[in-house]
């Protein structure tokens, strides 16, 4: 599931564990979003947003990256 790759794509930018994570990511972008993007039928999407100290950058094509570097893929 995406949601759950993310989450643990910025724990590990952060080098801890997803359950210590201290950023509430609805906070910072929609989750329904992300859900729908996730069941969306293309991959030619890219969704981009910022937390504190970090950048996300989130591709259909599978990637997953936190500061411009790789951390996960999801699909």
């Amino acid at each position: 599931m995406l949601l759950d790759s993310l989450i643990g794509a910025i724990a590990d930018a952060k080098d801890t564990e997803p359950d210590e994570l201290e950023v509430a990511l609805e906070n910072y972008v929609s989750t329904a979003a992300i859900r729908q993007l996730d069941a969306h039928e293309r991959d030619s999407w890219t969704l981009q947003f910022d937390l504190p100290n970090h950048s996300v950058r989130i591709v259909g094509d599978g990637a997953i990256l936190v500061d411009d570097t790789m951390e996960r893929t999801f699909g």
